[in-house]
């Protein structure tokens, strides 16, 4: 028997009788040669009743890589048009109409991001404030009376760019020219008029918000725009700021921006800036070395990113970012330059310099003070930073050398209610005891195994300590069997087969999908027979 879809009776799609609704709730289309208004190449997607010249388009993005899924869009005034029809043909009232529209497109997955949808009678589009303010802007010059009333009209975008989740804003901003004209303003706007192009600038990294909108920045030449604005502009921390503002989202999931943007040296223009304003807090300009070293580009079978990090550590970055780390704990950018730095250190080599930097010592001091002040989101980030240094094995013995898994046992037991925080402390004692059996046994003497065991009880329900626990205890004992049983030594305050270890992993095994593996290698080198079972 066919399963129905159930709708309210009073729903005005089921007034809108040429629409029928077959039993799977998507809409029975009629094939193309019978519509006689029918959507240039939509095809089977074509509704018959949307009429003619308005249609619904399909957009198949053609950038590098697998092809994506077909965009299907409307115009604005296809949608408009679309409601009308509804009160002058089939009877509904203007918020029936208004309705029946969006459910009837939303179910032929027609993408509605940027449609201005009011109720007709109670407003029209050119009402909208995003529009209204790109309106007023296209017709603007560059006199000084002019400047005035743009710095206000932009920072007004800005608000509503920002203002209510949800509203859809941003999408209508990108969809009526927002972004071309901002661009355009940037372009022609002078250094000298800082306000202005301050306001643009935050405004331009805000309607970058996907891959569409980036490849639109990309068409606008944008990455050369901004590159210059940065490079006159170098003096000034909020052009800076709001500038590499622009370059992270511009180059958020586009590896062909990154590749522009690296062509354009921005490499140099971030050391150039982190070695001039080392004291000073630039949010754009980590975010944007963060955004450039990450592959997250899903359209490439191959990022370029590695090599980047590579030139950013060779011409100095890795080694400006640890100076820019002894800005202090109050420092708003610390958190960003550790992030930041752990995206550039991709290699043992690069690791090793960042220790020679004293970037090693910096980290342990800021978890000592995070510890102390129960600052969770800076102790997070060193220890996210520390747990990619701690790969080199020259940094391991340093970091042991330096006390630091007896630090790393403190840090925990003042977090231990923070899952997030001890997460990554055991990260750390992961890499620390990989191919390293000496540091396995100081790790369970200082009490790794403890931290394992309470925090595996205590968060049974949080996947990633269960996974970086199991992932630890594996690493604490397949080279040092002793470590699996009861040792009566006083600094052995417990081991892991006698309080229980196995019943934790097994729970854990079968409650997180995520923890399958590890928690099987953590059994068999526990040595035990049944580890699959």
């Amino acid at each position: 028997m066919p399963q129905l879809i159930l709708l309210d009776k009073l729903s005005p799609i089921h007034k809108t009788t040429s629409r029928k609704l077959n039993t799977t709730g998507s809409l029975i289309i009629k094939p193309a040669c019978e519509c006689k208004h029918a959507a240039f190449g939509a095809g089977p997607l074509t509704d018959p009743h949307l009429p003619h010249p308005h249609k619904i388009e399909e957009e198949e993005e053609t950038f590098m890589g697998p092809p994506s899924k077909n965009v299907r869009t409307i115009s604005q005034e296809a949608f408009d048009e679309l409601v009308k029809e509804n009160i002058e043909d089939l009877g509904l009232d203007p918020t029936e109409a208004l309705e029946d529209a969006i459910q009837t497109l939303t179910l032929q997955g027609v993408d509605l991001s940027g449609i201005v949808t009011c109720v007709p009678g109670e407003g029209n589009v050119r009402e909208n404030p995003v529009i209204k303010c790109l309106e007023r802007l296209k017709e603007m010059g560059l006199g000084d009376n002019d400047l005035d009333e743009m710095v206000g009209l932009l920072d007004e975008l800005v608000g509503l760019l920002t203002g209510v989740e949800g509203s859809g804003n941003v999408a209508i901003g990108v969809r009526n020219g927002g972004l071309e004209l901002v661009c355009s303003i940037c372009s022609n706007i002078p250094i000298v008029s800082e306000k202005v192009l301050v306001s643009a600038l935050k405004t331009l990294a805000l309607l970058i918000h996907d891959v569409q909108s980036t490849e639109m920045f990309r068409s606008s030449d944008g990455p050369k725009m901004v590159v210059g604005i940065l490079k006159d502009g170098n003096e000034s921390l909020e052009i800076l700021d709001t500038g590499f503002a622009v370059v992270a989202a511009a180059a958020t999931g586009n590896e062909v921006v990154k590749e522009l943007l690296m062509e354009l040296k921005i490499d140099e223009l971030i050391l150039e800036v982190l070695n001039r304003q080392s004291k000073g807090n630039i949010q754009g300009l980590y975010d944007s070395i963060r955004v450039l070293l990450t592959p997250d580009d899903n359209r490439v079978v191959a990022s370029q990113v590695y090599g980047y990090a590579r030139r950013f550590a060779k011409i100095g970055i890795a080694r400006a970012l640890v100076e820019s780390l002894r800005s202090g704990l109050a420092s708003p950018s610390l958190v960003s330059a550790s992030v930041a730095l752990k995206a550039v250190a991709v290699n043992d080599e690069i690791c090793k310099s960042i220790a020679e930097s004293g970037g090693i010592d910096v980290i342990f001091k800021y978890i000592d003070e995070s510890g102390e002040q129960g600052n969770r989101i800076v102790a997070r980030a060193c220890c996210s930073l520390l747990s990619k240094l701690a790969g080199s094995d020259s940094n391991k013995s340093a970091i042991v050398a330096k006390e630091g898994i007896n630090k790393l046992i403190l840090l925990s037991a003042r977090f231990s209610d923070d899952p997030s925080v001890l997460q990554e402390v055991m990260s750390i004692f992961t890499v620390l005891c990989l191919r390293s059996p000496d540091n396995a046994a100081r790790a369970m003497e200082a009490g790794a195994g403890d931290l394992a065991i309470q925090a595996m009880e205590k968060f049974s329900n949080v996947q990633q300590v269960q996974k970086n626990s199991c992932l630890m205890i594996r690493n604490l004992v397949v080279r040092n069997p002793e470590n699996r049983q009861i040792k009566f030594l006083p600094l052995y305050r417990t081991l892991l087969l006698s309080h229980g270890i196995e019943k934790i992993l097994r729970r854990a095994k079968v409650k997180h999908e995520t923890c399958k593996e590890a928690a099987t290698d953590a059994l068999r080198d526990l040595g035990l027979d049944n580890y699959n079972s």
